[in-house]
């Protein structure tokens, strides 16, 4: 049920009109935006103190593992779509691998069924580029579009077949959908398992070369280029990656990419860990790898120059055994939900993100390179009169990570015991206040 809420004194961000430096209120009635400006008065409202706190819209994660079905050990969509809402996100795109994995329209509306029964945010699906995401043959693609899905992809497994991928590229554009890849030659990637260079040397490790995403990277925009369909790079991490995208974005073709805040704040030296004895973290296994400082710079410039889109979490929870483990043998990804705004947060005060450019790929930026407003009118914005998600957030709360606390049911985060800024204090979806610090709305 929609309420009446005013958001008393500000800052706001909107993409179209950047952060303003003012103390402003914000009115949500009626399921929608309805007044942004100095001293707004409104009858029957409730007043909602922000002083020294930013009202932004709602985030939008593009890139998200809930796990559920087939795999609730890590993670169940009721525990992840909580991170996400104590997070600020109030729209997340769901990954495909699941089992089953959703590659066909009845085994999509049976996912939505899940999703309405027990997801705390808006979840939207993405579906298979091939059957069983086994990289053989095409998923019914216009079925999974008709059921409901946002995007393509196999991620976690790239569409190693160029023919295949040339055929689901043009599909999916006919269908006015992108492909979301995973960007990764299977052969020059040979089974790595963290970044390939002097800390995989010193430890020992299989490396992953930077050229299987950069490789990668250059077939999926030729094949762009000779369809006409819509790319969007998963988790870019390589600095010639990045240069990749920006020259295909320069040649006008529909090329579009993201970055998670992992490989943003995090570099390859995670895995060894600070002191003069390897640690071998598990919990910094994570695919792509983490790279190097000069990569993580190029992403950072990457972002704050428009040619990353978005950033996405690439939340995966994993099971505690999952990572107890030897390195090579540890499942990658890192659980990210509850400490991604945090983690830009500290980007930000250190002078490496601007605020305004953290805010936009969270929300237009995501919004625009899945083409999400068509669905869903105004999301990623303030505008006034149409969407009602919106986040109220301290950007100077300081506090640590202590993976027990955190919301998903994976714990698997490198950054445990590191003090982060900036913290949810209120969430709103569809005008509906769903999550005030420390109480979740039924």
């Amino acid at each position: 049920m929609s309420e009446r809420v005013l958001f008393r004194g500000a800052r706001v961000y909107d993409p179209g009109d950047g952060l303003s430096e003012r103390a402003l209120d914000v009115l949500v009635a009626d399921g929608v935006v309805a007044a942004v400006g100095l001293d707004v008065q409104a009858d029957d409202v409730r007043v909602i103190g922000a002083t020294g706190c930013i009202v932004a819209p709602g985030f939008i994660d593009l890139h998200a593992h809930l796990r559920e079905p087939g795999f609730e050990q890590k993670g169940t969509i009721a525990t992840e779509t909580l991170a996400a809402l104590e997070g600020g996100f109030t729209t997340i795109c769901a990954m495909p691998n699941t089992e089953p994995a959703p590659d066909s329209g009845p085994v999509v509306e049976a996912l939505l069924k899940r999703i309405a029964r027990d997801a705390h945010v808006r979840v939207l699906p993405i579906g298979c580029v091939t059957r069983g995401r086994a990289g053989k043959s095409l998923a019914e693609l216009s079925e999974l579009a008709a059921a409901g899905c946002v995007a393509f992809s196999d991620d976690g497994n790239a569409v190693a077949d160029g023919r295949l991928m040339r055929h689901a590229l043009e599909l999916a554009g006919a269908l006015g959908l992108p492909i979301s890849e995973h960007s990764d030659d299977p052969v020059l990637d040979a089974n790595g398992s963290m970044n390939e260079g002097r800390v995989s040397e010193r430890l020992g490790l299989p490396g992953q070369p930077a050229a299987a995403e950069v490789a990668a990277i250059a077939r999926d925009i030729a094949l762009c280029e000779t369809t006409g369909g819509r790319l969007h790079v998963a988790h870019i991490s390589t600095a010639r990656g990045v240069e990749l995208v920006a020259e295909a974005k320069a040649r006008g073709l529909a090329v579009t990419c993201e970055v998670t805040p992992s490989h943003l704040y995090l570099t390859e030296d995670a895995v060894a860990g600070p002191g003069g004895v390897p640690v071998y973290d598990t919990n910094a296994r994570v695919n792509p790898p983490l790279r190097t400082e000069t990569d993580r710079r190029a992403l950072l410039a990457g972002l704050e120059a428009g040619v990353i889109d978005a950033i996405a979490t690439d939340h995966a929870p994993h099971a505690v055994e999952d990572k107890l483990c030897e390195f090579d043998d540890a499942a990658p990804g890192i659980s990210v939900l509850d400490t991604a705004l945090g983690t830009l947060g500290l980007l930000i005060e250190r002078g490496e993100l601007r605020m305004e450019t953290a805010f936009r790929a969270l929300t237009a930026g995501p919004a625009r390179a899945f083409g999400l407003e068509k669905r869903l009118p105004g999301i990623g914005t303030l505008d006034r009169g149409v969407a009602g998600d919106l986040v109220l957030l301290d950007p100077s709360a300081r506090w640590v990570v202590d993976a027990t606390r955190m919301k998903s049911k994976g714990k698997n985060t490198p950054l445990a015991g590191q003090e982060l800024v900036g913290e949810v204090r209120a969430v709103m979806i569809g005008g509906s206040l769903v999550f005030e610090r420390g109480q979740v709305h039924a």
